[in-house]
């Protein structure tokens, strides 16, 4: 036989990218007792329910502060074994406070204090005791405050403070006028029952356009309601009916957007603009329609809501700031090309630094033009299409900084563009944090750097090649849910899902792991300009057993939101005001930058959009979480780079409390493009990265990374234990990328659970096998599923061994399951690194050594 070109296979000694590894945070102590019955509710509305809550601190991951303001008696805070500590909820505006009830567990405080601030800084005590009884304390309380805490300083136990709950509950706004100058409703989140079409969104009833409306379909009931951010007091509220207005109907409120109170209701409107004085209370504010008045539906020009006292809003929409650069077909090549040279210059081999950069075309054509990609650089289109932006050139990623090895090209992205590159293809020379979305290459794309050197794993989704995908020397990619002509070759892992024009499944002769269809599936949020140029965020629709590109022969289904409705973040922002304008029912917009978080970020209402542009950076600050999520339906994130702070965090991003329980399988969570990143830039470390409670969460392309260069490394320096932890039962992953984590890399704890595409290395740095001990066995599975699980099938995992520290060290094996039927696996690798360490078994006790310098892969087809 011929020697196999060297573009068919890997070089002789690779230079390792970097990977990570994990295990589950420590177990809650057990000092709970039963959970107390929900207590009496006040006569004024409560404020602080999923409210931003912080604490002093936290006993234990499972014991966090949220849980207190969660409304679920089930969860509760408790903090450290020590004096003094608190709980403190930010009710997103200046509040007149009346009520307070502490839902305390067995441990509770014995003398405490209640106090308020407007600013968090400085503290008032409206209520105060020494003789706390616990159980559950209903406190009538007179005070002002944006801000509300519990202060306790002297336990009743030797345990800490702990809360099944704590609800504040009072009025916001300052004044007794009514403020009919000021439409509270406007550009708000709204919705509605129905649309007659889309050109007739709930959106157009509060955009204060008199030439835009809103309107139903054709039937009875029919409603449309706003969010106005936070809990406001109602003095009026205009309807600006359209011709097919209501003959019946009601105004309610709400404080969570479930449980309505009536607070003006008619049998005989007269349409027209119908101006009402009336009095309540609430968040949520709807109009209820029961009949209508004409064969249509119910249609309103404006929807227009005046509350008493104004209130603290923070406002939508704005600019996206100085790191974003926007360019027009306008402008000249030269021009162009200057900008993106200039950033380029910048990002080449800037692997570690603070620059983060989105660079934006605007529709239309440019010509005579190579964006030449580096580090923390998103190039995008602005178009609502892939071909609605046009480059007759190149974007290209090449690794020229680094002698030819791409192993290091991460954090950048590409997407929403068509190329027509100059030379009939279009090289993509990346490893991991790279993704590929929805762009349309006419021509070839080359996966390769120039000059076949080393390239270690990628990602594209819902594109289009027309040529054919060339991954010379990329040894593992995963591609999902688009079109392509053919694949060149493969090296140690090609694997498709949904890819029209995929290679049949051939694995191991040669791998590829060919999945005809993705089970589940969405493209990422993204940004877009209208046709009165505007800019919207187009957020797509949940696609299952999806093949091909969601754009092809039409547009993506979805739906927009325009930028007004989303709380455009700068790096100054303070975690505090983020958590305002998301409590007041804003979406979030990172611009491009570096975060520094100093409480956690809390994600509580249905359906948020939380979008970063241009890799934007969030580090927690003294061992904080940095974001959660609450037990809601749809929530996005994407586009986010989280970097573990110098303090150990429990969890960097905690999707769904402990113990979530609900359903989302209509409309799940899901986390795309997110990356977490322990050490590299500096000392960082973090238990786990990413724990994921939701049922039915989506997780499209991640890439957790414990760093083995950069600064702030070393075994006992950045320390992580586990890249992933699944909780949730039927949770999809495609595109797993883990790497390098002390313990367990990925924990699957959840039932019905699948994942497609598993990229690892194991860390690097053990000092001695007798450091990386699992009990008896040496080393820890990149990839367990626990013993209770049932159900469970992945599709085209690999696992990477390179002991640096000591090549001596023989790890166990890379994966470990159950031996259940349902627990199926299909196309694994293990591979040697150089033949520094070796892997015993592929799986549990089967499958052959990977070892040996040649660099050669142990495959196994089906487990078991």
């Amino acid at each position: 036989m011929s020697p196999v070109p060297p573009y068919l296979s890997p070089p002789p000694s690779p230079r390792p990218a970097r990977r990570l590894l994990a295990v589950l945070a420590s177990l809650l102590v057990a000092t709970a007792l039963v959970a107390p019955p929900s207590p009496a509710r006040a006569a004024d509305p409560l404020l602080s329910q999923g409210k931003p809550t912080t604490a002093s601190s936290a006993e234990n991951a499972g014991t966090a502060a949220a849980n207190a303001t969660d409304g679920n008696t089930g969860t509760r805070w408790s903090s450290a074994f020590s004096d003094p500590q608190w709980l403190q909820v930010d009710l997103g505006a200046t509040a007149t406070i009346s009520r307070v009830t502490l839902a305390w567990e067995a441990a509770y405080a014995k003398s405490y204090q209640i106090q308020t601030s407007t600013d968090g800084a400085t503290w008032t005590t409206i209520w105060s005791t020494t003789t706390g009884a616990g159980g559950t304390v209903d406190l009538t309380v007179s005070g002002t405050g944006r801000y509300v805490r519990m202060y306790g300083t002297a336990r009743a136990t030797a345990y800490g403070y702990s809360l099944w709950e704590f609800q504040v509950y009072g009025s916001t706004g300052g004044g007794t006028g009514c403020d009919t100058a000021t439409n509270a409703a406007l550009g708000r989140p709204a919705t509605a029952s129905s649309t007659e079409n889309a050109g007739t969104p709930a959106s157009a009833a509060v955009d204060g356009n008199l030439g835009t409306r809103w309107s139903s379909v054709a039937s009875d009931p029919q409603w449309l309601q706003v969010d106005l951010g936070s809990t406001r007091t109602l003095c009026r509220v205009v309807l600006n009916w359209e011709a097919a207005y209501a003959r019946a109907y009601q105004i309610q409120t709400s404080t969570d957007g479930s449980g309505w109170t009536t607070v003006y209701s008619t049998t005989t409107g007269a349409g027209g603009t119908e101006t009402l004085t009336l009095t309540g209370t609430g968040r949520y504010v709807r109009m209820y329609g029961t009949t209508r008045a004409t064969g249509y539906g119910y249609s309103l020009w404006e929807f227009t809501v005046n509350t008493t006292g104004g209130g603290d809003t923070i406002p939508g929409g704005g600019t996206l700031g100085p790191n974003v650069i926007v360019f027009d077909p306008s402008m000249s090549s030269a021009t162009i090309q200057s900008q993106l040279d200039t950033v380029f210059r910048a990002q080449e081999s800037n692997q570690f630094g603070t620059q983060r950069y989105a660079l934006m075309f605007k529709p239309g054509d440019y010509s005579g033009i190579n964006a030449q990609i580096g580090f923390y650089t998103s190039i995008m289109g602005l178009g609502r299409n892939p071909s609605d932006v046009r480059i007759h050139g190149d974007v290209t990623v090449d690794a020229g900084w680094f002698n030819g090895n791409a192993t290091q090209n991460f954090w950048r992205s590409a997407s929403n563009m068509q190329i027509f590159p100059s030379a009939g293809f279009t090289r993509w020379a990346v490893s991991q944090a790279a993704p590929f979305r929805r762009m349309d290459i006419q021509g070839n794309l080359n996966l390769a750097p120039n000059g076949y050197g080393w390239a270690s794993g990628g990602y594209i989704a819902d594109s289009r090649v027309t040529g054919q995908v060339q991954p010379y020397s990329q040894q593992q990619w995963y591609t999902r849910d688009s079109n392509v002509g053919g694949f060149q070759n493969a090296v140690w892992n090609m694997v498709q899902s949904g890819v029209a024009g995929a290679p049949a499944n051939s694995f191991p002769n040669p791998p590829y792991t060919t999945v005809a269809q993705t089970p589940v599936s969405r493209d990422v949020p993204y940004l877009y300009l209208d046709a009165s140029g505007n800019y919207q965020v187009f957020v797509p629709s949940t696609r299952t057993n999806a093949s091909g590109a969601s754009w092809l022969g039409g547009s993506t289904a979805g739906t927009s939101i325009p930028l007004s409705q989303f709380y455009v973040a700068r790096p100054s922002d303070s975690a505090a005001t983020i958590n305002s304008a998301l409590a007041q029912g804003l979406n979030l917009l990172f611009t491009p930058g570096v975060y520094s978080v100093s409480q956690t970020i809390a994600v509580n209402r249905a359906g948020t959009v939380v979008l970063g542009i241009g890799f934007p950076t969030l580090i927690p600050q003294n061992g904080v979480t940095a974001m959660s999520v609450a037990d809601v339906d749809g929530v996005r994130l994407a586009g986010m780079l989280f970097d573990a702070g110098p303090v150990n965090s429990p969890v960097l991003l905690q999707v769904g409390p402990t113990g979530s329980t609900a359903g989302h399988a209509a409309n799940p969570t899901s986390i795309q493009d997110v990356f977490f990143r322990i050490g590299g830039a500096g000392a960082g470390k973090a238990t786990t990265s990413l724990i994921v409670n939701q049922n039915d969460a989506l997780i499209d392309h991640i890439w957790a990374w414990r760093a083995d260069h950069g600064t702030g490394v070393g075994w006992t320096v950045n320390t992580a234990d586990t890249g992933l932890i699944v909780n949730g039962n039927n949770v999809t992953a495609l595109g797993l990328f883990v790497e390098h984590y002390q313990k367990y890399e990925v924990i699957w704890n959840g039932n019905n659970g699948r994942t497609i595409f598993f990229q690892n290395e194991l860390p690097y740095d053990p000092p001695n096998a007798g450091s990386w001990k699992n009990g008896t066995m040496t080393g820890y599975a990149a990839f367990k599923v626990a013993d209770t699980v049932t159900t469970f099938e992945g599709w085209g995992l690999g696992s990477y061994c390179y002991f640096n520290v000591d090549p001596t060290i023989a790890a166990y094996h890379s994966f470990e399951a159950p031996n259940k039927a349902g627990v199926r696996f299909h196309n694994l690798l293990t591979v040697s690194l150089g033949g520094s360490g070796s892997i015993t078994h592929v799986i549990n006790d089967t499958g052959a050594t990977a070892q040996g310098t040649a660099t050669v892969p142990v495959y196994l087809v089906n487990y078991p």
